[in-house]
């Protein structure tokens, strides 16, 4: 875990959860939540804060909406540990807006896809990330999801753009992206971190994962596969990888109301409102999966909202 003496030069590792955005039953942003969010977080040992990106639901705000809760994180936060802001846009225009936001609100890295709403080429891929890149003037970490780059188009944008130092690989197989990268781009990637909830976690720290970006529900069991793991005890990280499965996988059917619930059950949330249309409602069968699920994993929760 990064201290708050420790320099943002310093690599980022970890887990760094992805914070969900909390909306009230009236429409707006339950601003108290996310405080509880972040400081929940922080407690429980991320190595850092990520927001906004795809699992905060960035793609259904404003850029505005977006900017203000940027810099309500960040204040948060207090260098407690650091921000990385979500700066993705559909064109260079609005993902450099949003990165120079993220430099002039305190952020200490900014993470973004390509451009989501179209496939650029490899030279659009490097203009649009030189053009962040020169606009944030912050650490950028590539968000490779979906589809996605291949290992050999990530190292060249990782040698030429300036300040491009990180991946979050989540194209498949993401095991084998993470081994390619870390083989090819020796000093000029600072990290390559997993994600897609972390269901690769125990193979993709093998391989040399600097840490991972999952939700934010259960960050502090995260932290402690993470940390036993690190410390030499993959069999513990394996034994509480394997009792964190049964949620992992009910995540990746229900999605991100599912991730609120949790959320609401552990007393940081107070709804499971969202802003995604079409988002997948939870009936009573959900729910008391859900609630079996979490009575097993309750043990292993170290860390309590504030």
């Amino acid at each position: 875990m990064l201290t708050q003496e420790t320099s943002v030069s310093d690599p980022i590792r970890g887990i760094l959860p992805v914070l969900q955005t909390p909306v009230a039953k009236s429409g707006d942003f339950d601003i108290e939540s996310m405080e509880r969010q972040i400081d929940f977080c922080i407690a429980a040992g991320a190595g850092g804060l990520v927001f906004p990106v795809l699992g905060g639901e960035f793609q259904y705000l404003s850029d505005r909406e977006r900017q203000t809760l940027v810099e309500i994180v960040v204040k948060k936060t207090d260098k407690r540990t650091p921000v990385i802001t979500g700066v993705a846009g559909t064109n260079i225009s609005t993902a450099t807006e949003h990165a120079a936001h993220a430099g002039r609100a305190g952020a200490d890295a900014v993470i973004a896809m390509p451009p989501y709403m179209g496939s650029g080429g490899p030279d659009e891929n490097l203009r649009y990330f030189e053009a962040i890149s020169s606009a944030g003037q912050l650490p950028i970490f590539i968000q490779n999801a979906g589809a996605g780059m291949q290992p050999p188009a990530l190292v060249r944008l990782l040698t030429e753009v300036e300040h491009l130092i990180y991946v979050k690989e989540e194209a498949n197989p993401s095991a084998h992206h993470i081994s390619a990268i870390v083989a090819e781009a020796g000093d000029h990637c600072q990290g390559v971190f997993g994600g897609a909830w972390c269901r690769w976690m125990i193979s993709e720290m093998r391989r040399g994962a600097s840490g991972f970006m999952p939700g934010a529900p259960v960050v502090d069991i995260h932290v402690d596969i993470w940390d036993a793991f690190q410390a030499g005890d993959e069999d513990r990280a394996r034994d509480l990888f394997d009792q964190l499965l049964p949620l992992t996988n009910l995540i990746q059917i229900l999605g991100l109301r599912l991730v609120k619930e949790v959320l609401i059950r552990r007393g940081i949330f107070k709804t499971s409102g969202m802003r995604a249309p079409g988002s997948t409602q939870l009936d009573d069968d959900d729910h008391r999966e859900l609630d079996a699920i979490l009575t097993k994993l309750r043990p292993l929760f170290r860390t309590e909202a504030s």
